[in-house]
């Protein structure tokens, strides 16, 4: 180990942390809510740095001799202009919501829709590089929900039968984000367990 000290403290720790949300000791419990805010006070700072970051790096596209970035200067702008709406009205204020949401909505639907057809480009690839039964039935079924949630296929039928075929099918979708959302989570009990047991440390570096 590099550092057994830092080791031996992250492993404390997150025992502490556990058996505080375990079990229901009000010392633990006490220790667990302490240690969160410490947590929550180290992320908090360590988001302000990461800002500050980002905005020196922006300024420095803005200031340089050659070759300035007018899309840095036109960000920066914007966040110090929602920073600082923010700070001296709070975002309860009845304005501060609907320009904030006026102004990402668009911003998320584009990068979606880029992430969309990004995403379709890599699987057309894919099936080119790799065939096989599996890679082309996800081929098919991301043809078919994509024209069926864009509303171009009938969803209701007059027969009971393709009724509950179609049912079955709007339930696919969300089966299989719940099993991403298993799997993530799955994952992440794994690195903590790893990281308890000190067999991952990246709080090293």
């Amino acid at each position: 180990m590099k550092s057994p000290i830092s080791t031996a403290i992250a492993i404390a720790v997150g025992f502490l942390v556990l058996l505080g949300t375990i079990l229901p000791i009000p010392i633990l419990a006490n220790i667990r809510e302490v240690l969160i805010n410490w947590a929550i006070v180290v992320a908090g700072m360590g988001a302000l740095v990461a800002i500050a970051h980002f905005l020196r790096l922006h300024i420095r596209k803005v200031t340089q001799p050659r070759d300035r970035d007018g899309y840095s200067l036109l960000l920066i702008i914007a966040f110090t202009a929602t920073f600082m709406f923010g700070v001296f009205y709070t975002p309860a204020d009845i304005y501060f919501r609907p320009i904030v949401t006026a102004l990402l909505m668009p911003i998320e639907t584009s990068l979606l829709a880029l992430l969309s057809f990004s995403l379709a480009i890599a699987i057309f690839q894919a099936v080119r590089q790799r065939k096989g039964f599996s890679t082309v039935l996800f081929l098919f079924s991301l043809i078919f929900f994509l024209f069926y949630f864009s509303n171009s296929l009938p969803v209701h039928s007059q027969i009971p039968i393709l009724d509950q075929g179609i049912l079955f099918l709007e339930r696919l979708p969300i089966a299989g984000a719940r099993g991403l959302i298993l799997g993530v989570a799955l994952g992440s009990l794994i690195t903590g367990v790893r990281i308890l047991l000190g067999m991952d440390r990246p709080y090293q570096g």
